[in-house]
């Protein structure tokens, strides 16, 4: 027999189920019971298929069938391809209802400390057979990718001008607050102006970003020349490892640092500085299943953390004004 002739459209699903069935039951009668169909319409499939491949699949006996030498491996090699088409079936399920698929996320300072952090876990914790990429970069880098269609949404800082194909939604406020690490001598004594935190070292953002054209402005604001000791970096691993062995400032979302044990905010507030932070996603292209999932934690999410805002408010009125 020609492999192809099973690859030609004679033989179906029906044909490989009522074989598994006649396996199942033993008999024909009860296949057919099994199946709801009568049994000369069983004795009709069995014939075709046998008819195509050439060979009997199951011996006839006084009391039921059994299958030949041919019929066990087709029987189960039948079951595989039965099974495999159960697993097609349940993924395409899972794929529609945002259970099984891939996600891709952009994110930057702002969101990539608790926000995105939380929403993955929550949407892993639901879907943990939901892939989530997270591509961290810096805003200019990650809206690209946006636009190009490589990532589903970016999480940080809303930018005040996007492209007119992208949109934003603001899930909650993050004051931008001064950060040393535990222990820095910046800590002792009074409380410390701008003026005094000058001579140590700094880490800044970026130039083109608009947290550094924002601190910039305050520096120009208080008629002070940028700390001329400073490091210009956006990776968080690499601030945050010098934050925590050296003495540098810098000035980072609020959470990062009061969710770190390491850091510690400093009371030199800069009320000027106030990001919104939420999600950017493209206007015209509706979510995927699995990037309208990952949202919804977001939003949940942020919900949470806007709250926790508003508490630390209430709890360090110096700080947030």
């Amino acid at each position: 027999m020609a492999t192809d002739r099973l690859l030609d459209g004679r033989l179906k699903i029906r044909h490989l189920v009522l074989v598994t069935t006649i396996a199942d039951e033993g008999t024909l009668v009860r296949a057919a019971e099994t199946l709801h169909i009568s049994q000369p319409v069983v004795t009709r499939g069995l014939r075709e298929i046998e008819e195509l491949l050439g060979v009997p699949l199951f011996e006839r006996l006084p009391r039921g069938v059994v299958p030949t030498q041919y019929g066990y491996p087709f029987i189960e090699r039948a079951r595989s391809v039965l099974a495999e088409l159960r697993t097609a079936g349940e993924e395409v399920r899972l794929l529609q209802s945002g259970q099984l698929g891939t996600v891709t996320v952009g994110t930057h300072l702002a969101g990539s400390n608790l926000l995105l952090p939380r929403a993955i876990a929550a949407l892993k914790a639901e879907h943990p057979r939901l892939t989530v990429i997270v591509r961290e970069g810096t805003p200019d880098t990650l809206q690209q990718l946006l636009l190009a269609g490589d990532l589903d949404l970016t999480v940080g800082r809303l930018s005040s001008t996007v492209p007119v194909r992208l949109e934003q939604e603001r899930l909650h406020q993050e004051p931008i607050r001064l950060v040393a690490r535990a222990g820095h001598p910046v800590h002792t004594g009074s409380r410390k102006s701008l003026a005094d935190l000058v001579t140590f070292p700094w880490i800044f953002p970026v130039a083109q970003t608009a947290l550094r054209a924002e601190l910039e402005a305050v520096f120009f604001h208080e008629g002070l020349p940028l700390p001329a000791d400073r490091v210009e970096c956006t990776s968080m691993l690499t601030l945050r490892n010098l934050l925590i062995s050296t003495d540098v400032i810098a000035a980072l979302p609020m959470f990062i640092a009061v969710d770190d044990a390491e850091l510690r905010i400093l009371d030199t507030p800069l009320s000027s500085i106030r990001r919104s932070v939420g999600v950017t996603m493209l206007k015209d292209r509706a979510p995927s299943a699995p990037a309208a999932a990952i949202l919804t934690h977001l939003r949940r999410e942020g919900a949470r953390l806007a709250e926790l805002e508003r508490e630390y408010a209430r709890s360090e009125p110096r700080i947030a004004g």
